[in-house]
């Protein structure tokens, strides 16, 4: 029986992404898997009993099959089109539904949240989930909305949506793309779209990244399939995107965060979040032991240049417990001004993070800096409102832009 071991990366490359999804899934073993991990649910034709005949067992493997629920992950952080780098490709989810559809698995849920700040219903409209879970007749669940329960995380107690508890078989589908906090973003740090907010809030109060290793001993996921078709390498939200056309299926999601690491030419201990995860059992770190299985070549390289550009813009701001949407709008913001040559002369920090809430300083972004001289209200400001605000504060304290 041909399954997936945790030290095996699969990766497959191309332009038809649902087919892409179907032959990597049954390379990978996906079926097999499930029926590993939820034997006496699933039903194991090999084992019914004897006596039976080959389509009885069959039958009796596919009932089995049709309880067995099945939580599907994707990354909607904000309702931005997959194309734009920041969202899964539908196309990906797609290819996974009718690959569990024909091995006889029925009971399926995609569940998310966006990040703080934006609705999930709007990225399930815009980024197709909707029409996705009508055709297939798939449950459709908004994390927002889900009851929630505080649980023990290898000694860390954090709330979590309780549907991310209560399935048989979790199937991680991240984006491979950088973070403007976290230097990158895939299966670890994608389960955090299963907290509800308050508890995203207290992440960044936290520091984010020992939580996030922590999470990974809460809601373990059973397998990751990585859309790395075209995330942009700079910030979470979208807008740069870099063609890959590529997926990637594993089983380990610190194996598979370290190995994507490697591929956009981020040391692993810039990303501390994998440490934390490896030092709770989740996996391992260890790429000696790890077996990449190519099953096509590359389209094209990837070009890496703007992978570093989210790290010199963090320089600019001085943040402290931000949250993923604020800051992540920030980013953006400044990238734009950047290009128009208004922060070379920008002698001020711009301040943005809970940890400035009743402080006061210059200048600031968000609610969370009222107290500031001069600062942008909202919770969080959007991109644009950013963008627009620090262009004026520049323009009106320094000359050279007058």
């Amino acid at each position: 029986m041909k399954s997936l071991q945790d030290n095996v990366l699969f990766v497959i490359y191309g332009t038809d992404y649902m087919a892409m999804t179907e032959e990597l899934l049954a390379r990978a073993g996906l079926d097999e898997r499930i029926r590993a991990k939820c034997g006496n649910t699933a039903g194991d034709a090999a084992g019914d009993t004897v006596g039976d005949t080959a389509g009885d067992a069959a039958g009796d493997a596919a009932c089995g099959a049709a309880g067995v629920r099945i939580g599907i992950k994707p990354n909607l952080v904000a309702p931005v089109p997959a194309e734009e780098g920041a969202t899964t490709h539908p196309q990906v989810v797609e290819g996974l539904i009718r690959y569990l559809k024909e091995h006889g698995y029925g009971n399926l849920v995609i569940m998310e949240s966006s990040w703080v700040g934006d609705r999930t219903e709007d990225a399930f409209d815009l980024c197709g989930y909707y029409a996705l879970a009508e055709k297939y007749g798939v449950e459709l669940l908004d994390m927002k909305k889900a009851a929630s329960r505080k649980i023990d995380c290898a000694g860390m107690e954090l709330t979590v949506c309780e549907p991310a508890l209560q399935v048989d078989f979790l199937i991680n589908v991240p984006v491979l793309k950088g973070h403007c906090q976290t230097r990158m973003t895939c299966a670890l740090k994608n389960m955090k779209g299963l907290l509800p907010d308050s508890q995203k809030r207290a992440f960044h109060r936290m520091g984010l990244h020992e939580p996030i290793g922590h999470l990974s001993a809460g809601i373990r996921q059973d397998f990751i399939l990585v859309d790395s078709i075209c995330g942009d390498l700079r910030f979470e939200d979208g807008g740069n995107p870099v063609q890959q056309d590529r997926l990637i299926a594993a089983s380990d999601p610190v194996l598979c965060d370290v190995w994507c690491c490697r591929l956009l030419h981020i040391p692993v201990e810039e990303v501390p979040y994998i440490g934390y995860a490896e030092a709770c059992g989740c996996g391992s770190s260890d790429m000696s032991r790890a077996v990449v299985k190519e099953l096509n070549h590359p389209l094209h390289d990837m070009d890496l240049s703007s992978a570093g550009k989210a790290l010199r813009l963090s320089e600019i701001a001085e943040d402290v417990e931000s949250c993923s949407a604020c800051y992540g709008s920030l980013m953006p913001a400044l990238n734009r001004l950047q290009e128009e040559g208004l922060l070379d002369n920008l002698k001020e920090k711009i301040c943005i993070g809970q940890g400035y809430r009743d402080k006061k300083g210059v200048l600031g972004v968000g609610n969370c800096t009222r107290r500031f001289d001069s600062y942008l209200p909202g919770c969080p400001p959007t991109e644009q409102e950013m963008y627009e605000f620090l262009k004026k504060y520049i323009e009106r304290n320094y000359s050279d832009f007058a």
